[in-house]
């Protein structure tokens, strides 16, 4: 037997899938942008696409908030509303489809071919009745998605728009607050993190600037969960996020990327002395016991380093090298880090 020209088991793996999916989201609870990377690598799994996307609006362009598969390189990237495809979603307010992104005049062409795709599905996200962002699925060749996987794409839709109202019931700024900020130390999450990266390395580029990344990882987070619980874990991560916040400048930017990494977007660096100076003081400061529930806890950091454009000016490369640094300096540490 089929369903809509699939087999019907294959149909019910899709649904026994959404149902895992809400279940999940559910756990998740008020952590938004964790719902919303889950969301797109299931709705990419579930449609058999090559990626997916949810873009959220901002002002006059989308910004990619959360993404999956081949879409995940370009996580933060921003297009222009106008001329593509998530912008008219947003204005008709219903779910489009891409059969060849070569020949639709609809889409972003450019855009297209940067990420890869040549046909696609985008599906509005609505909260309180206002359409705030798209889900999108994609796939590199033309006519990969049909009826099916559009009904698909609508239930998953549905559990973003849920999250979205349980984690505010407040205006659309303070939803992109909870889409782009880690809910346990209130840091920017990794979305907002590559948003501004992208944003800071255009700037510098046309500026003649430099900048940096570090890449923090927390050393013995699990020790720490294991004998302490994870309560004193989520303290402990806190602590060091504080410590970051204070170790550097206004205008630079902590993020949380997700579990003991950390991220630090350092803007308009001189040279590479001057930023050797600025990663051995974060160093000091982010080191260090701090006190939970009358027992004294060791906070213990390895950071890594990249300069831009000195280093790289591929943001993927200039991470690569931060993070590889990091690692370097964990194994130096070794056996007093685990």
């Amino acid at each position: 037997m089929t369903v809509d020209g699939r087999p019907k088991g294959a149909a019910n793996d899709r649904l026994l899938g959404v149902i895992q999916t809400q279940t999940d989201v559910a756990r998740l609870g008020l952590d938004l942008g964790s719902v919303m990377t889950l969301v797109v690598e299931r709705a990419q799994a579930l449609t058999h696409a090559n990626g997916s996307v949810i873009e959220l609006a901002d002002g006059d362009e989308m910004v990619y908030r959360a993404a999956s598969g081949v879409a995940e390189r370009h996580l933060g990237m921003r297009l222009n509303r106008s001329g593509s495809l998530s912008g008219r979603c947003i204005l008709e307010g219903r779910s489009l489809v891409c059969e060849d992104s070569e020949t639709d005049p609809r889409v972003d062409r450019e855009a297209c071919r940067r990420v890869g795709l040549r046909s696609m599905i985008v599906m509005p996200l609505r909260h309180h009745d206002q359409v705030v962002g798209v889900l999108k699925v994609l796939a590199p060749a033309p006519r990969a998605f049909d009826e099916t996987d559009v009904q698909v794409l609508e239930l998953m839709s549905g559990l973003v728009a849920a999250a979205m109202f349980h984690a505010t019931r407040l205006e659309s700024h303070e939803l992109l607050h909870r889409a782009t900020h880690d809910p346990l130390t209130g840091l920017p999450n990794r979305a907002l993190f590559f948003d501004r990266l992208r944003h800071c390395m255009a700037l510098a580029q046309r500026q003649r600037q430099r900048l940096a990344v570090l890449s923090v990882d927390m050393d013995g987070l699990k020790p720490i969960n294991d004998c302490h619980g994870h309560r004193c874990g989520d303290a402990a991560l806190c602590e060091l996020a504080r410590r970051l916040r204070e170790a550097t400048r206004t205008d630079d930017l902590v993020a949380r990327l997700g579990g003991d990494e950390f991220a630090v977007l350092l803007v308009r660096i001189p040279d590479r002395e001057a930023l050797t100076t600025h990663v051995a003081r974060v160093g000091e400061r982010v080191c260090g016991p701090f006190e939970f529930r009358q027992a004294t806890i060791a906070v213990e950091a390895s950071v890594g380093m990249a300069l831009y454009p000195d280093d790289s000016d591929a943001l993927d490369t200039l991470l690569d090298m931060a993070d590889a640094g990091m690692y370097a300096r964990k194994r130096e540490r070794r056996p007093a880090v685990s």
